[in-house]
């Protein structure tokens, strides 16, 4: 581990700190600390920056709850940039989303790799820039009633291709199930996030039953 005494600060005493989701490596913020405020995340084991338009510190999660437990800090190969990996408690961003960064401002020919939090930040983009000629767009436009319908005729769709023990179509059905159940999840404001706990949650209960059935 290397020493606080060797990271470069800026002229104003600060180094951009990129916070990344440590279970999924998502990108959440990019924040600045200072040595006080890095001092007190490694302290507390939560991130705590330096605002630079109140020139105060502030520990992220003092007043919405959404704690950053840290997991790590990495410096880069120049010591004038760290790396921090969290596990949060509720969204990163102060407009209520996973991650800060949702607004797509360029796609390359290569694709990303498929991941769930992908596509919610893309459905994010779509619902904050209704892009013309999107299906999402569409959605969004329609509203709430028009997105639950088409998770309904989704969920019929999955049945009948499982009724029909069709793998290949009901595998085509679920993805269609999960990308409009996923764009109802913008339309709410429910986060990626907010299912995996639940979806922790009920393993812990789930393990307390078993345990509680083999006594």
């Amino acid at each position: 581990m290397i020493d606080i005494s060797t990271l470069k600060f800026d002229e104003k005493g600060l180094i951009p700190a990129i916070v990344t989701d440590a279970d999924t490596g998502a990108v959440l913020t990019l924040a600045y600390m200072n040595e006080e405020s890095l001092k007190i995340s490694m302290e507390k084991g939560l991130t705590c920056f330096f605002s630079r338009s109140r020139q105060e510190l502030w520990l992220k999660g003092e007043t919405s709850g959404n704690y950053q437990h840290i997991v790590s800090i990495t410096a880069d190969c120049d010591n004038d940039a760290l790396v921090v990996k969290v596990r949060k408690d509720g969204p990163a961003c102060h407009t209520g989303t996973d991650s800060c960064f949702t607004k797509l401002l360029f796609e390359g020919e290569e694709p990303d790799g498929f991941k769930m939090e992908n596509l919610y930040s893309l459905l994010l983009s779509r619902k904050e820039n209704l892009p013309e000629g999107s299906y999402t767009t569409y959605l969004f436009e329609k509203g709430i009633d028009k997105i639950l319908k088409k998770v309904g005729e989704e969920c019929t769709e999955v049945i009948i291709g499982g009724k029909a023990g069709d793998k290949a179509e009901t595998i085509y059905e679920i993805a269609d199930l999960a990308y409009h159940v996923m764009v109802l999840m913008v339309e709410m404001g429910i986060s990626v996030e907010d299912i995996r706990k639940e979806l922790a949650g009920r393993h812990v209960i789930d393990h307390k039953v078993k345990q509680e059935k083999m006594v």
